[in-house]
């Protein structure tokens, strides 16, 4: 068959309207088959953020270490230690670090041309994986012609020296260095990364989800793998009651406070006003936030007890609510509210009986427990209103609904944030849904468009079960971003007994170690054990225990190390990322971050060591890409038009 025979006639006029003529099609046939052997654009990949922007922020700008790698290649011989750091650091931060080295500098003029000259050799090392085209995109308004002609400079033709050095001396009699220096250092920046992949959790725990969501809606490639806290704001923006509670009760508990009130401007005056009435001579003792900042006084972290407090109640009814709903979620050991005996202060969990540490429950029915209270339904529509309302909230979840999902296959690789449920035996689990039977990559598909249907959908019986799916994801037994067999929210907070409060790992977290379960898993997904990784998140990687963050021979990558501070003392570092790029795998992991401003004043990047994972005897071009095969599918396109044209099937335009 031929190439023309392949598309309909139809489809070739169509593309014809692009390419009107012979010399245009061939010309685009050129162009992109020289496009696939262009070597293949680095993949940065970054997990559980959790709200930790300066980290975040410094490992998104240095490229997890690409950028200085790059200045070891080119410069090693030429610049001292002291000398690159102080060009990396500026880089990085071209506004905050220009003022602090001019301040030491008597020859200005020598220093701007130097620097220039310096940046215009990196960036051409930087670019040269990218089209002429794709460079162009990326260049910043202000300067594009200067900076795409410094790019290209020929510098064995003596006639254009002086043009170039006629260039660089302008823009510093001018007084634009410093401008031209943030904007080289910005699109360094963005051309030492293709393309960014966020393994799921962007909230929760640290105080700038809002910022880093900022970042990403601005970032020029990237997609997200959505977490289980991720999944939780994202249902509480939907209208999800459930969802809602749980962000406030876990901002509360954690007195974090910064993203949900300055953030996102919701409201919790309605709250703070119930809990004072409700628990007015109630010291809450069990509901005292964990890890607070020393900023909060007293009487602050007394409110915010009480807070944490009714916002708690008000989730486990709502939670129960959705589980007697939901009968095939199969979760009805989590009604504990009707196993309190209110007279003995005890509730029995497994047949045992156990003291409850807080009885003061006046807005628990014994008989009805599970209905809320009119004041309770009243606080919560406040609530739901103001989630609604937050347009910043709004805009943020629904990038991560447009560049998001449960996980994704890229550049045959499978990308996913938590696990996928399994039993003992290393069989897929097994999950009923509306009488049929959901496991693996299937079930995966089916929770991805519910948590959908849960945002966008207008019928609202169709919304309240995508909404009820997103809750399941944060906390259903079988849920891949959960991966436990139970929350236990109400054994923590209301019984002693450290055994109850136990959340058992799915099966996939003892198997994954294992090389037959990655290839069960990429097989499930359709790619190729011997060539595709699995890159996951979600559970810290305890490396002060020995914990490796690779398994199963190298075909499954963890790189959750504990970028938020909460964890690092479990795991004993500051985080893994994962670089891919032309040559193979690059895995960073991190020491802790002091600070945005020490890394700027004392140059402190952030430590990291460099594992080489995967090393390819032969360059990744794009044409190995998934840009690769839809480039090539193009080309197949454009052939079938050229013999169209050829065959006078078809008539230049």
């Amino acid at each position: 068959m031929s190439e023309q025979e392949t598309y309909s006639l139809s489809f070739l006029q169509l593309l014809a309207q692009q390419y009107p003529s012979i010399q245009a099609a061939s010309m685009a046939i050129i162009n992109l088959s020289a496009n696939l052997t262009l070597p293949k654009g680095t993949e940065h990949f970054i997990s559980d953020v959790h709200g930790e922007y300066e980290a975040f922020s410094h490992v998104l700008k240095n490229g997890s270490g690409s950028i200085r790698r790059k200045i070891e290649e080119i410069f090693s011989n030429t610049l001292l230690e002291h000398e690159k750091r102080n060009f990396a650091t500026l880089i990085y931060y071209p506004e905050q670090k220009l003022p602090l080295i001019l301040k030491n500098v008597e020859n200005k003029a020598e220093w701007y041309r130097i620097t220039l000259f310096r940046l215009i050799k990196l960036c051409r090392v930087v670019a040269s994986k990218y089209t002429r085209t794709a460079v162009r995109e990326a260049l910043p308004d202000d300067f594009a012609f200067i900076i795409e002609e410094l790019l290209h400079e020929q510098e064995g033709l003596e006639n254009k020296q002086e043009y170039y050095q006629s260039i660089i001396d302008t823009i510093i009699s001018i007084d634009r260095g410093n401008a031209f220096i943030v904007a080289m250092a910005r699109l360094i920046q963005r051309l030492a990364i293709a393309r960014l992949h966020v393994i799921g959790d962007v909230y929760d725990r640290g105080p700038g989800a809002h910022i880093i969501m900022d970042r990403l809606v601005d970032y020029h490639a990237v997609d997200v793998q959505w977490g289980n806290h991720d999944i939780l704001w994202m249902g509480a923006a939907a209208g999800s009651e459930a969802c809602l509670a749980n962000v406030i009760r876990i901002c509360l508990r954690y007195g974090n406070m910064e993203t949900l009130e300055n953030g996102y401007a919701v409201s919790l005056l309605p709250l703070a006003s119930f809990a004072m009435e409700q628990y007015a001579d109630d010291p809450c003792t069990q509901f005292a936030p964990k890890e607070t900042a020393e900023e909060f006084t007293t009487n602050e972290l007394r409110l915010m007890s009480k807070m944490h407090k009714a916002i708690t109640m008000i989730q486990l009814k709502l939670e129960a609510q959705i589980i007697q709903r939901r009968p095939h979620y199969n979760m009805a050991d989590r009604l504990l509210l009707d196993k309190i005996d209110f007279e003995k202060g005890t509730i029995c969990l497994g047949g045992k009986e156990h003291p409850l540490l807080d009885t003061n429950l006046p807005t628990v029915d014994p008989d009805n427990p599970y209905a809320l209270t009119e004041k309770e339904q009243f606080v919560l529509e406040k609530l739901r209103l103001s989630f609604a309302n937050s347009e910043r909230l709004q805009r943020h979840v629904r990038f991560l609904y447009s560049k998001g999902s449960l996980y994704l296959i890229h550049n045959g690789n499978l990308l996913y944030h938590g696990c996928i449920a399994m039993e003992p035996d290393g069989s897929f689990a097994s999950v009923q849904v509306d009488g049929e039977a959901y496991q693996a990559k299937g079930f995966m598909d089916r929770l991805d468009r519910l948590a959908r249907q849960g945002y966008f959908a207008s019928d609202m019986e169709q919304k309240q079960y995508g909404m009820d799916a997103m809750w399941y994801l944060w906390s259903g037994s079988h849920s891949p971003l959960f991966g436990k067999e139970k929350m236990a929210t109400f054994e923590r907070y209301f019984v002693a007994d450290r055994a109850t409060h136990r959340e058992g790992k799915n099966a996939y977290y003892a198997l994954r170690d294992k090389p037959e379960t990655a290839v069960k898993i990429l097989q499930e997904f359709g790619l190729n054990p011997k060539t595709a990784c699995i890159v996951n998140g979600h559970v810290p990687v305890e490396v002060k225990k020995g914990e490796s963050p690779v398994k199963a021979n190298g075909r499954l990558i963890v790189i959750d190390g504990g970028f938020s501070k909460a964890y690092q003392d479990k795991t004993g570092i500051a985080g893994y990322t994962l670089i891919h790029n032309s040559y193979g795998f690059l895995l960073a992991s991190h020491a802790p971050f002091e600070s945005t401003q020490r890394a700027i004043e004392e140059e402190l990047d952030i430590h990291s060591k460099t594992e080489i994972l995967e090393a390819n005897y032969t360059r990744i071009r794009v044409r190995d890409t998934d840009e690769g095969r839809k480039t090539q599918e193009k080309i197949h396109q454009l052939q079938a038009l050229l013999e169209a044209y050829r065959t006078g099937l078809i008539k230049e335009q």
